[in-house]
Formats: structure tokens, sequence, C-alpha cells
């Protein structure tokens, strides 16, 4: 699995497992398989509902913790340094790790500074190797480098083929965070599955649409995290390392950005 070294040296995959929605007993064996097809990097959070479940997966799989990289999010409802510290022990607790490879700050709701003091601090116990956010745009970001002794080594969003990102895109580029996508695959939404233009894409290279989009993402250097239930998916989702996407193929895409969430719920 290809990785990319963070701004504080870690090395991080960059194609991971997302598990949201994946709870109970769905969740356990999700994760379970997902780290025995090859996933290492497996991403969760509080709001999911599903720390204790991915605990139990990756438990089964048999696989040493040290080989594996856990995000968890801290929710907006435990903001603030006192609140962060408690939800961050929960969080490992329910997980039934002793640290966490990655730990984000979920939205930028609330009191961001004292949760981002919080998790310097965990970071410096030894409890957290590296943190970051989620949801944050330029404006935002620049706020919290304002006093932050960290750097955010990840900004987790939202971005696929119908939302590229052309303004938080670049700057990230241009920064020490990493850019990672929630829900590469828009979450089948907007019938990605069944769109024409990437659908001939993939029939040069006998690809499905799922790895030509995520082989578009990792071509543009951000990390992907696709979840599925499915044991086909999971694999099928990890076997994009054996064709290149064009430059002509790459502005194709480029051209189906439409600049739109395609999860309005969440705004």
């Amino acid at each position: 699995m290809p990785t990319v070294t963070l701004n504080n040296g870690i090395k991080m995959p960059r194609l991971g497992f997302g598990t949201n929605t994946l709870v109970d007993a769905v969740g356990v064996r999700s994760v379970s398989e997902a780290i025995s097809v090859g996933y290492r990097l497996i991403d969760t959070a509080h709001i999911y509902g599903n720390e204790a479940a991915v605990g139990e997966g990756i438990r089964l799989s048999g696989i040493d913790r040290k080989k594996l990289f856990v995000t968890s999010k801290l929710w907006v409802d435990f903001a603030g340094y006192e609140k962060t510290k408690k939800a961050f022990e929960t969080s490992i607790k329910k997980l039934g790790v002793d640290y966490l490879d990655l730990y984000l700050i979920h939205r930028p709701r609330g009191d961001v500074k004292g949760s981002w003091q919080a998790m310097e601090e965990l970071v410096a116990a030894g409890k957290i190797r590296a943190i970051g956010v989620s949801n944050f745009d330029p404006e935002q970001l620049k706020e919290l480098m304002s006093y932050a002794k960290i750097v955010p080594a990840i900004n987790q969003i939202e971005t696929n083929v119908f939302l590229q990102e052309s303004i938080l895109y670049p700057f990230l580029k241009g920064s020490a965070t990493q850019m990672e996508a929630w829900s590469p695959l828009a979450a089948g939404r907007s019938g990605i599955f069944s769109n024409p233009t990437l659908a001939a894409i993939g029939k040069k290279y006998e690809k499905s649409i799922a790895q030509v989009c995520l082989r578009w993402h990792y071509q543009r250097g951000v990390i992907a995290i696709p979840r599925s239930s499915q044991k086909a998916h999971m694999i099928e989702n990890l076997n994009i390392f054996d064709f290149e996407l064009t430059a002509s193929d790459m502005q194709t895409i480029a051209s189906m950005d439409i600049n739109t969430t395609q999860f309005p719920e969440w705004k």
C-alpha cells in the first residue's frame, strides 16, 4: 500500500477504509474483512456510533494493532479543552486501543481553540500520533493556525468528481496539511456509478467507475477512504495501482466538476 509522509514524519496509507453507517455486527464483519483483504487505514468517528464495532473488527482480524492506522474524530458536542480530553478517552476505550494514529476535529464548531490545545497535549503525552481537522475551509484553517503549536496533519473533506474543491484543493497542496476525501465515491449519489463519461474512461483500462474515481483521487495526491460492506467491492476498491489515468483522462474528469456538495444535509 503506497503511503504519504505527513508533516510530522509519520507515514499514512493513501487508500483506506471508511466506516460511516457500518454499525453493530455489519460493522464488525466489514472492518475485519477490510483488514483481511489489505486495508490498513481504518477511519471512524464518535458520531458514527460504531467505534466499539470497529474495535471489535480490528481484534477479530488478528492483525497487530501497530500495523494499522486508526483514525477517529471529535464531535461538535465535545468541543473545548476538558470535553475533548474526556471524549478522546471515551473513543479509545470503545475502540479498545491505547492510542490513535490520527484524531480529527470533525467540524469547525464551538471552542476549536480549546479542543486543539487538548489534542496537542494528547500528542505530547503519546496518546495520538497525528492530529488534524475535517470540513475546514481555508479561512477556518488560517484561524486555527493563528494559535496552533502543531500544524494540522490532515484536512478530511468532502471531495469527489462533482465537488473538486477548486479553492481548497490548491490551498492545501500549497500547505503542510494533507487533503483526505471522505465519501470519495459520493456515496453513489448523482448517478456516479452509471455516469457515461466515467464508464468510457473505465472501459479503456478494463476498470470500474469506482476504480477510475479512486485512481483520480490518488493521482491528485488525495487520500481516499471508500466504504463498502461487500467484500468484493472492498477488493475492487484496492485494485487501483496497476493503471494510470492519462492527462487527457484527468482533464475530462476535471470538466465534470459542478462545485456542488453531494451531501446538503451536512451543511
